[in-house]
């Protein structure tokens, strides 16, 4: 079954139905795929005080003011309520890379569907979203708002640059770095940024950047992957294109077994990149629909069949 190439605007508004069942904050820690046993937590939202008032039978005693109980002469509790505020700023890979399926959709168009789910999500928990898009030449920046308006304009701008990718010419001119310096400038403090992207070009300045900006944001990345990527068996006279560069690939069964290993060595470089500063990676792929993988990954079991 060939892969879907692009996607329209109406399929990424009717994913809104699909937003559901699941959450970014942190109920439960986040297992990584490609990270092995190793679990991450995102800080979610933080806590604002909201009043001092007299401890109450059943309060947490960890909550109690020792100042302002020895000065009030009666024990006191500091009471704490879940800032609502997070803005959530989706950064969407639509670079030449991302145009490659072999199963259900490209993962540009898989690419597309997280980034609209997110924004769904996003909007009906009531925090403001915005976007950080980006293709080989073109980078568009839309700051976040609360409002419906607000997701189909990011959602546009998502879909303007997919159906651009089967003619597009690969450039280079945008880098992932430079897509993440951008979100870096938008996300000062306290959003959480959603890296959607399969990570080409991912490098030790990549790190660096993300640290910077996980040092006062949420940080997560979503690596879309296609099953194709991570094994490959030639057949004799089996041709690849690369970018526009065509290449005869290798007989024999040494030639899976290296693509395999290539593949291997670019999860470990993804683990490297990112496991060590704490940021989860979240393997999505382009064979599954994106919305059960979300719920299976962060809230409730994927739907029966």
């Amino acid at each position: 079954m060939s892969a879907r190439v692009t996607i329209p605007l109406d399929d990424l508004v009717l994913l809104k139905a699909e937003a559901r069942g699941f959450s970014f904050l942190p109920r439960q820690p986040v297992h990584s795929l490609l990270s092995g046993r190793h679990a991450s937590r995102l800080r979610g939202r933080g806590l604002a005080f909201e009043e001092m008032r007299r401890y109450q039978q059943g309060d947490d005693i960890r909550t109690i003011d020792w100042r302002a109980t020895a000065r009030l002469r009666s024990p006191h509790v500091r009471v704490y309520s879940e800032e609502r505020e997070r803005p959530v700023l989706l950064v969407v890979d639509q670079r030449t890379p991302m145009f490659f399926g072999s199963r259900r959709a490209m993962k540009s168009v898989a690419a597309a569907e997280a980034a609209a789910i997110a924004a769904w999500r996003t909007l009906a928990a009531g925090d403001r979203v915005g976007g950080i898009v980006f293709t080989d030449d073109k980078l568009t920046d839309i700051r976040p708002h609360r409002s419906e308006s607000r997701v189909l304009q990011l959602l546009h701008e998502v879909v303007r640059f997919n159906h651009a990718l089967p003619t597009a010419a690969p450039s280079g001119a945008i880098t992932l770095n430079q897509a993440l310096a951008a979100a870096a400038r938008r996300a000062t403090h306290d959003h959480l940024v959603v890296l959607i992207s399969d990570l080409d070009g991912a490098d030790d300045e990549t790190r660096r950047i993300t640290t910077r900006l996980a040092a006062h944001n949420d940080v997560l990345v979503v690596a879309i992957y296609d099953p194709l990527g991570a094994s490959l068996r030639s057949a004799p006279g089996m041709i690849a294109d690369d970018r526009g560069t065509s290449l005869k690939l290798p007989d024999g069964p040494g030639f899976a077994k290296l693509f395999r290993q290539s593949f291997e060595e670019l999860l470990d470089q993804w683990t490297a990149t990112f496991r060590g500063i704490r940021v989860p990676v979240i393997p999505i792929s382009t064979a599954e629909p994106v919305a059960d993988q979300l719920r299976e990954l962060f809230g409730q079991a994927r739907k029966p069949q």
